[in-house]
């Protein structure tokens, strides 16, 4: 099983996830996969077998008022394919997560074109590389906009009127606020759509009170056999929060502290509860995108850490005491400190 993280290489501050030029200079898909050949030798350097591309991997590509920038993904048709090729290679699973102004259930059929036009980029792209049915596309059902049956009905309706390449690529996965492990299996029911569990949202909302480990199976069961599901998994945050607010009395700027947001993602993962949830789901079978804030850095931090206190657990993502060297210097490379920030959401 594969452990995989999104994005952002913050262990490398050279290592840039897409080309972040202004349109004015003339970004393009080429360069941004240039960058991603060199995450690529990356990940296989650190024996990361998964990794989220950027949803900007083709800058300004679906931008509606810049068609100078429309033919990019086929222009870029050789060098996608050499990408692929690379990552089948070695064996390194390649997924991308559109924006979240990709809106399927909009009752505003232009947003819903407009969304339709950036998952049919993404997904074309995932087939230029010609990657399998576990390089996927993962969205979320959307807004409520006042009334959460009818829009969920509304994503379900919109669901065969999508490209062909689009339906192969895209699958659903619940949130923290809006909808549901439930209401994503009743999408499912209508559609056939294949469904990601995301275990701190699966806390954060489940007003149906489904059993985790059962609503984890029914979810990875919407998979077809032979390819293999992933899931999300993230640790909340637990430390204080410092907002600074104005005092109505002096309308002077103050610090406040506050208690922590639960749908908030820690920088990294808590590796008891990890393992907690890892032996919960004993025999079943998935690969895990870690979506700490801390990105790689906390993939670097939870591999020692489960060959440290859970190495049954480390066992099924291949680790083992053999591996413990090459792990335990990824560790200590962290504690050297690293260029950037933690401020990108995950």
């Amino acid at each position: 099983m594969r452990l995989g993280f999104p994005v952002k290489v913050m262990a490398r501050a050279d290592l840039k996830s897409n080309d972040t030029r202004r349109w004015q200079k003339n970004p393009h898909l080429k360069v941004s996969l240039e960058y991603l050949d060199g995450i690529l030798d990356h990940l296989a350097r650190h024996k990361i077998g998964m990794y989220r591309m950027s949803s900007d991997l083709a800058p300004y590509a679906t931008h509606p008022g810049m068609p100078q920038f429309h033919g990019m993904v086929a222009e870029s048709d050789a060098e996608l394919r050499a990408i692929g090729e690379k990552a089948r290679r070695l064996d390194i699973r390649l997924s991308f997560h559109p924006s979240q102004f990709v809106l399927l259930n909009s009752p505003d059929p232009e947003l819903t074109r407009k969304s339709v036009w950036d998952l049919a980029s993404q997904a074309e792209m995932l087939d230029r590389m010609e990657l399998g049915p576990e390089a996927v596309l993962v969205t979320h059902v959307g807004g409520t906009y006042g009334d959460r049956e009818a829009s969920r009905a509304r994503w379900a309706e919109t669901w065969p009127t999508l490209p062909e390449h689009v339906r192969r690529r895209l699958v659903l996965e619940h949130d923290d606020l809006r909808f549901s492990a439930a209401d994503v299996l009743w999408i499912h029911e209508r559609t056939g759509v294949r469904l990601i569990f995301d275990y701190q949202h699966f806390w954060c909302l489940n007003p149906e009170r489904l059993d985790m480990v059962e609503a984890l199976r029914r979810i990875l069961a919407t998979w077809p056999d032979g390819v293999r599901p992933k899931l999300h998994y993230s640790s909340p945050r637990t430390e204080l929060r410092e907002l600074k607010r104005r005092d109505r009395t002096t309308k002077k700027l103050k610090t406040v502290l506050l208690p922590p947001v639960w749908t908030g993602h820690a920088d990294f993962t808590n590796p008891f509860e990890f393992a907690r949830f890892m032996r919960d789901a004993d025999g079943l079978v998935f690969d895990v995108m870690l979506e700490s804030k801390a990105k790689d850095l906390a993939l670097m931090k939870l591999r020692p850490d489960l060959l440290r206190y859970a190495p049954d657990v480390a066992a099924r993502f291949g680790l083992t005491s053999s591996d413990t060297e090459l792990l335990e210097a990824d560790e200590a490379s962290l504690e050297e400190g690293t260029e950037g920030e933690l401020d990108e959401a995950a």
